[in-house]
């Protein structure tokens, strides 16, 4: 119990600190040492994380490191994709939900690898929110995030602060504070579409959820104080090396023919799932080639 307590504390710490990362702790401390199955474990994180990631938003916004009108356009279309996925869940075997898990535990920490030049030093000048928003590209990513965090209990927010960094042009520290009024949003659609087919322990949550909202208060007061580029490498390293041991814990032949059962049992969605992922390709192509200088010279 202390362990897990202690674990829940760090869980909010990154929350509070860099807007993201706890739910990819979350999912596996439960499953590994709480010993939750698995679709109970991303229900509860997403209480967890939620009610953090709410509480968290409070400093933030005091500190006024909160674009509102961007939260709120980003987090209503993850609310839609959100609870979408949490149906959806309800379909998928534990075992394939943690492989998927794992699998966006590796895309996220290539991203925060990747992205590990952007600024996150406070914003010192100038209007920290814009006043026009890219409403597609917003909406677009806002129902893809949150349709991953229904599925798999991933808040989302080491993809939401980018996604707010680039898309909405929020300065480092104001997107990770508005990503935490949209992992809030996200996690609570996404509770709805569990809630159908999945409960959990209320004395368990209460406990996990009082430690991590006392690590995202001491996170809040941190964000503003310390740059988060070297924490942002080192917890990369670390969350690959927990995806490692999903895999290794839960890949095996039996669950490769259950992925095997469940595509030719359900054919019909994984053709189309497949062709919108084409035309996902497809229009991510035109972009960078529409992106792409002549050799001539740059732009004028």
């Amino acid at each position: 119990m202390g362990l897990m307590l202690g674990l829940a504390g760090v869980i909010g710490l990154l929350l509070g600190l860099l807007g993201g990362g706890g739910s990819i702790l979350t999912v596996p401390v439960l499953v590994y040492v709480a010993g939750l199955d698995s679709k109970t474990a991303i229900a509860t994180s997403l209480v967890v994380v939620g009610t953090t990631s709410l509480v968290a938003v409070v400093g933030h916004a005091r500190g006024g490191r909160v674009c509102w009108k961007n939260g709120y356009g980003f987090g209503l279309a993850g609310m839609a994709g959100a609870y979408g996925g949490g149906r959806l869940a309800a379909y998928v075997p534990g075992h394939i939900l943690l492989l998927l898990f794992a699998l966006v535990m590796l895309a996220t920490a290539a991203a925060m690898l990747k992205g590990r030049g952007r600024e996150t030093q406070p914003h010192t000048g100038g209007p920290i929110c814009p006043r026009r928003l890219n409403v597609p590209a917003v909406l677009f990513d806002g129902f893809l995030v949150g349709a991953l965090n229904g599925l798999v209990g991933v808040g989302g927010g080491f993809v939401i602060v980018p996604a707010l960094n680039l898309l909405g042009g929020l300065p480092m520290h104001a997107a990770v504070g508005t990503s935490l009024l949209v992992i809030a949003m996200n996690s609570a659609a996404a509770l709805a579409g569990y809630a159908s087919h999945v409960s959990f322990d209320p004395h368990l949550v209460m406990l996990f959820t009082g430690a991590a909202v006392v690590g995202s208060v001491v996170g809040g007061w941190l964000s503003k104080r310390i740059s988060g580029n070297a924490l942002r490498r080192g917890f990369g390293v670390f969350v690959i090396a927990i995806a490692a041991y999903l895999l290794h814990r839960e890949l095996s032949w039996a669950v490769v023919d259950e992925v095997r059962r469940v595509v030719l049992e359900h054919r019909d969605f994984f053709w189309g799932l497949m062709t919108a992922l084409a035309i996902l390709a497809l229009y991510w192509l035109r972009g960078l080639i529409h992106q792409h200088r002549p050799l001539g010279g740059q732009a004028r």
